[in-house]
């Protein structure tokens, strides 16, 4: 609640059609004749110039040269977006999936040289589920069947798999280490424009975002940004001024009252590397990936300070899981939960992706409320596997 709902960039299957161009504007016609009188004009200062030099022999320069460039190399730091580009493109590739004759698009990057590619979960949802086709394109043109090596939806992380080796995998940076101002490059497919490069900054960090709208299990910690993103990028590296790699853009917002995303509208969401770097370890070595609980349900409907704990049941299922993490901690039904490790939570998404963030067997300060007495407990996260 209080957040704007936020759609994934790139399951829609956005492909670009053919250009037409368009037929009987009158804008166009104009300017055809507007550049006919000035080449007109041109032609006769060109013709009259040829006279006075033929009577006059006035000038030395031969009529229609222009100046041009010497052909030196031009020098791009490899800290400019050029720099940084020329190094992430080659590892950044188109994918496209196929299932039931649907077909999607999205983006992801190469994660380690003996062929392992990671991109999001909602890229190639469809085609995992409905045993469809997932195809990989190079920067190169080259293509790839791939086979999904894992894929949880709780972090929107799929793990793909082409029988390929001697690829250049990109650097996954710390992205604890980034701040609020940084630039940052962004590289996809977005509309299936594979190869397009833009630029931003961090606009803000641990956003709390439920990709996918309402009732979606997909809850991201994430790295804001205004470097444009549209449909088709999700699954693409979003990278530092190193060109490292501190997110995977995943997520954009849209305007209240909208059922479809449509495009850039300076806010984009990216999945923390260090999110993706665990997930994808996970995936890689078993296939499947678990996330950190609680064991409490919370009240979706409550709206004082803090998040409440259910007085009631959920499901069949006690608010608070008997021997779960809370229970042993102390927390009760009823309990309002302020804040986690000093940064005050306002709703059940933000305790929810703040816990998320973290990784099973961390320990967590939750200051936690009952009736008129506060107190601070440590709790030990669980433990619980993806879908």
């Amino acid at each position: 609640a209080g957040h704007p709902p936020a759609h994934p960039a790139g399951a829609g299957g956005f492909v670009p059609g053919p250009y037409a161009a368009p037929a009987g504007r009158p804008g166009v016609a104009r300017g055809v004749v507007v550049l006919l009188v000035l080449v007109a004009l041109l032609t006769g200062l060109l013709l009259g110039g040829l006279g006075a030099r033929a009577v006059f022999g006035v000038g030395e320069a031969r009529a229609g040269t222009l100046p041009t460039s010497s052909g030196g190399k031009v020098d791009r730091a490899p800290d400019s977006v050029a720099g940084i580009a020329k190094t992430v493109l080659p590892s950044t590739v188109y994918i496209e999936t196929s299932a039931g004759g649907q077909r999607a698009s999205g983006t992801g990057m190469i994660l380690r040289e003996d062929g392992y590619v990671v991109t999001n979960n909602h890229v190639v949802q469809a085609a995992a589920d409905g045993g469809g086709r997932v195809l990989v394109v190079f920067a190169d043109g080259s293509q790839a069947q791939a086979d999904v090596v894992g894929r949880t939806a709780e972090y929107d992380v799929a793990v793909l798999k082409v029988d390929r080796t001697g690829l250049a995998p990109l650097v996954l940076a710390d992205s604890d280490t980034v701040a609020v101002g940084d630039p940052v490059v962004a590289v996809g497919a977005p509309l299936g424009l594979q190869g397009t490069v833009t630029t931003g900054i961090i606009s803000a960090l641990n956003r709390p975002v439920r990709a996918g709208g309402p009732g979606a299990s997909t809850f991201i910690n994430a790295i804001q940004t205004d470097a444009a993103i549209n449909p088709g990028n999700s699954g693409g590296p979003l990278v530092d001024g190193a060109g490292q790699v501190i997110g995977i853009n995943t997520a954009i917002a849209q305007a209240s009252g909208s059922s479809q995303a449509t495009g850039s509208i300076g806010l984009g969401f990216a999945i923390p590397s260090n999110q993706v770097r665990r997930t994808a370890e996970q995936l890689i070595a078993d296939g499947r990936a678990t996330y950190p609980v609680i064991g409490v349900a919370l009240d979706t409907r409550y709206t004082g300070e803090g998040v409440q704990v259910l007085t009631g049941t959920q499901g069949g299922q006690p608010a608070v899981t008997p021997g779960g993490p809370g229970d042993v901690a102390g927390i009760e039904p009823g309990d309002v939960i302020l804040s986690i490790d000093g940064r005050p939570v306002t709703d059940p998404d933000e305790l929810i992706v703040a816990i998320r963030s973290r990784a099973p067997g961390d320990t967590v300060e939750l200051k936690v409320r009952r009736g008129n007495q506060e107190r601070t407990v440590s709790v030990v996260l669980g433990e619980e596997e993806s879908d």
